[in-house]
């Protein structure tokens, strides 16, 4: 009896408390660390997801930069061989809009230029030689076409684009030595010809200047 009055004491029942409340603190401090671990392992989760889709996607465009690069640009036309005397006198070009071949000492700029008006070749070609990407149009050209191609010139260093209008095709797109016909803006050469040939292999000067010549 002398036990159980005891256990009944004021003192025994602060006690009681004081233990209850010191189980339902160490209660809540395990439900937050579990909260805490379970959220940092979810972020962790997260970066690691978001990081490798993030190199997925890298990867997969690298893949396809290097398939585009390596790949024929399917009906393109090849000139090799071709001179490149600086020159003050029109050329005579046997490719029309002209692909290489002599050429005006000052190159038309071509740090992503979108010319209204049409520009002299032999400027033009020199351009190419820089390792820039000509696109050409004539009045067949659909206007959503050329408004297309030429927001993709605007936005793309080493590119220039002019109307050429006695070209025998729409739209054409030349690099030195290099040219295909492409049916609109959206046939997939155009992306593919951008990628292989803007400051490509077959430029005779590659990194030399597309500011700093002629602005029509």
């Amino acid at each position: 009896m002398a036990s159980a009055k005891k256990q009944n004491t004021p003192a025994a029942a602060r006690r009681a408390k004081l233990e209850e409340a010191r189980r339902k603190e160490r209660a809540r401090e395990r439900r937050n660390r579990i909260i805490t671990m379970s959220a940092s392992i979810a972020v962790v989760a997260a970066l690691v997801a978001g990081g490798g889709y993030l190199m997925s996607a890298t990867d997969k465009q690298d893949r396809a930069e290097e398939k585009a690069k390596s790949s024929p640009v399917q009906g393109e036309r090849s000139w090799d061989k071709l001179a490149r005397d600086h020159v003050e006198k029109p050329v005579d070009y046997p490719m029309n809009p002209p692909v290489g071949g002599d050429h005006n000492p000052v190159w038309m700029n071509c740090d992503a230029d979108v010319y209204t008006e049409a520009i002299p070749n032999e400027n033009a070609v020199h351009s190419l030689e820089h390792g820039a990407v000509w696109v050409t149009y004539n009045d067949k050209a659909q206007p959503a076409d050329i408004k297309k191609l030429a927001d993709r010139v605007a936005k793309t260093p080493y590119s220039l684009m002019s109307p050429v209008k006695d070209q025998d095709a729409p739209l054409i797109l030349s690099a030195w030595g290099k040219q295909v016909r492409v049916k609109g803006a959206t046939d997939a050469r155009v992306t593919q010809f951008f990628t292989k040939y803007v400051q490509g292999p077959q430029t005779p000067e590659p990194g030399a200047a597309c500011t700093g010549g002629i602005a029509k």
